[in-house]
C-alpha cells in the first residue's frame, strides 16, 4: 500500500474503521497522526465488521485499522485462554501484520438494560437474567456468532432466553429505548450508555475478556507508519474515549471529535453540507455511470442471445435472474472474499454491474422476441444478411423495450450504489451509514434525499433519451396506444 521513500513517490496510506462510532473516531485520529508525520493518509469509514477489515488488511486494500486485543485473540487468532500482547504480535507477524502497543483504554463487551426496567426486575448481574427467560434480547449479528459472544455467554451463565434477535448496533439502542427489546450488547466506552441512562450488568462470572485498543498495520508498510501510530500508545483513558465518542455523536462529525484528542477545539472547520453532498454525489455518479456502461455493453449482447430459443437462452435468463435473488450485502461479502478484488471501488462496480444486467437482458430479449413474424419475413425477403437484419430492423424495433430496461437498471444502480460505502467506496451511502451508526435521522437524510433526487433525475434524463434514440414511428405508435 505504501512505497518506501527510497522507492520513489510516497503513496497514500489507507486507514480503515469498523461500523461504530469509536472505530470511526480512532480512524480519524490515526489519519491525523499520520499526516502530522508527513505521511499522506485517507480514512475509509465504516467498512463493516472484523472479518471484512481483517481481510482488507491482509489483502493490502488498507494499511491499518483499530482493533481490540480480545477480538484479535478470539476472532482472528482463534486462541483459547489469556494471551499476552507479545504472543499476539508473534502470531500476527507470521501473517505479515504488526500491532502497536495498547492505546490505554479497555473497551470490553457489556450487557445493558434500561435502568428503570432493571431496577423493577431486580437485575444487577448477568446471573440475575436466569430468572427472566421472558426478556427479549437484541444483540448485534457479529456478537451472536462470536466465540466470546451470546451463545457461549448464555452457556456459561445458564441463560435460557426464548427470544434472541440479531439487530444493528445503533438501531439496537432505538429498540431498547422504545421497549422492543429488553437487553442488548454494548461497548463499555460507548457514550450512549450514559446518554440513554442504561445500566451495565455486572459480569459476575468474569466471562468477557479484556479488549484493549491497539492498531493493526501491515509489516510491509513504510516504517514511518507504525512509528507514527505508536505515538498514540497510552494516550487514551476510558473516560477520555467516552468523551470523544460522546462528542462524535453530539456533533455528528468524527473529525471534529478526533480533534479533541489533539486539544484543538474549533480549529478545524468541517466542510459545508453543500460541499459534502457535491462530493458524495460525484462519487455516486461515477460508480453508477461506470457500472451502467458495463451493464449495457454486457447486457445487450446477452439479451440478443437470450432472444433465441434454446438452452442458452434459458441459461442466460436464469443466471441473471439468480443474481437478483442474492441479497446485496451477501453479494458484496462474496466479492470481497475474492483476493483479486477485496475492499475496493472495483468490487462495488462489479456488484452493481451484476445487479444491473437482468433488466437489460430481459428487456432486450423480450423486445426482439415481440417483433411480428410478418416483419421478420419481410426482412428476410429483402435479402438482408442476419447481421443487417439485427442492426437495421430488429434492434431499432426493440429500442423502446431496450431503453426501458436500461432505465430500470440505472434507477436500481442509484439505489444499490449506496451500499458501496460499506466497503469504503464512497458515494451517498456514506451519510446514510453514518446516520444509522449515530441514530441520527438528519444525517441519514443527507444521503437518502440526494439519492432519491438523483434517481428522479435519471428517470427524467432517460425519458429525454426516448426522443433521441427511439425511431419516431415507434414513439407515435406508442402514443396512439
Amino acid at each position: 500500500m505504501l512505497a518506501s521513500p527510497a522507492g520513489g513517490a510516497t503513496q497514500r496510506v489507507v486507514v480503515g474503521s469498523k461500523k461504530f462510532t469509536e472505530s470511526y473516531v480512532l480512524g480519524e485520529i490515526a489519519k491525523r497522526v499520520l499526516e502530522e508525520n508527513g505521511i499522506p493518509a485517507a480514512h475509509r469509514q465504516g467498512m463493516g465488521g472484523t472479518i471484512i477489515l481483517w481481510e482488507a488488511l491482509t489483502q493490502g486494500a488498507i494499511t491499518s485499522y483499530p482493533e481490540y486485543t480480545g477480538t484479535i485473540r478470539e476472532e482472528i487468532l482463534k486462541t483459547r485462554g489469556p494471551t499476552s500482547l507479545e504472543r499476539m504480535r508473534q502470531e500476527l507477524a507470521t501473517r505479515g501484520i504488526g500491532v502497536t502497543g495498547e492505546l490505554g483504554f479497555n473497551n470490553t463487551y457489556a450487557l445493558v438494560m434500561r435502568r428503570e426496567r432493571a431496577r423493577r426486575l431486580g437485575i444487577v448481574t448477568i446471573s440475575d437474567l436466569r430468572k427472566h427467560p421472558e426478556l427479549v434480547v437484541g444483540v448485534t449479528h457479529e456478537f451472536l456468532e462470536r466465540k466470546d459472544g451470546w451463545k457461549p455467554l448464555a452457556e456459561r451463565y445458564g441463560l435460557k432466553m426464548r427470544d434472541v434477535r440479531g439487530i444493528d448496533h445503533a438501531l439496537g439502542y432505538v429498540a431498547l429505548a422504545n421497549g422492543t427489546i429488553d437487553l442488548k450488547d454494548a461497548y463499555s466506552t460507548d457514550a450512549k450508555i450514559a446518554e440513554n441512562d442504561l445500566v451495565v450488568l455486572e459480569d459476575d462470572l468474569g466471562f468477557f475478556p479484556q479488549y484493549h485498543a491497539v492498531f493493526l498495520y501491515r509489516l510491509d508498510a513504510d516504517p514511518r507508519v507504525p512509528a507514527a501510530l505508536r505515538r498514540m500508545e497510552g494516550t487514551l483513558s476510558d473516560a477520555r474515549m467516552i468523551q470523544l465518542n460522546a462528542s462524535a455523536e453530539q456533533t455528528k462529525d468524527y473529525s471534529l471529535a478526533a480533534s479533541l484528542y489533539f486539544r484543538e477545539r474549533g480549529t478545524q472547520r468541517p466542510a459545508s453540507l453543500a460541499a459534502n453532498i457535491a462530493r458524495w454525489t460525484a462519487r455516486h455518479l461515477l460508480l453508477v455511470g461506470v457500472s451502467l456502461l458495463f451493464s449495457i455493453v454486457i447486457g445487450i449482447p446477452l439479451g440478443i442471445w437470450a432472444s433465441r430459443p434454446g438452452f442458452i437462452s434459458q441459461l442466460i435468463l436464469g443466471t441473471t435472474g439468480l443474481v437478483q435473488t442474492i441479497p446485496s450485502l451477501a453479494l458484496l461479502a462474496l466479492l470481497v472474499s475474492i483476493p483479486a478484488l477485496g475492499i475496493s471501488p472495483l468490487t462495488a462496480i462489479i456488484a452493481l454491474v451484476l445487479y444491473g444486467l437482468l433488466p437489460i437482458v430481459r428487456n432486450t430479449a423480450t423486445g426482439i422476441q415481440d417483433i411480428a413474424v410478418p416483419l421478420r419475413e419481410s426482412a428476410a425477403a429483402l435479402g438482408l444478411e442476419p447481421r443487417a437484419q439485427l442492426f437495421r430492423i430488429f434492434l431499432p424495433m426493440a429500442s423502446r423495450s431496450i431503453l426501458g430496461g436500461i432505465k430500470t437498471s440505472a434507477v436500481i444502480s442509484v439505489g444499490t450504489a449506496t451500499l458501496a460505502a460499506l466497503i469504503g467506496a464512497g458515494g451517498l451511502g456514506e451519510p446514510i451509514i453514518s446516520g444509522l451508526n449515530l441514530n441520527d435521522h438528519a444525517t441519514i437524510l443527507e444521503g437518502a434525499i440526494p439519492a432519491a433526487v438523483l434517481a428522479f433525475v435519471v428517470q427524467i434524463a432517460f425519458d429525454g433519451l426516448d426522443r433521441l434514440l427511439i425511431p419516431k414511428g415507434l414513439r407515435l405508435r406508442a402514443n396512439r396506444g
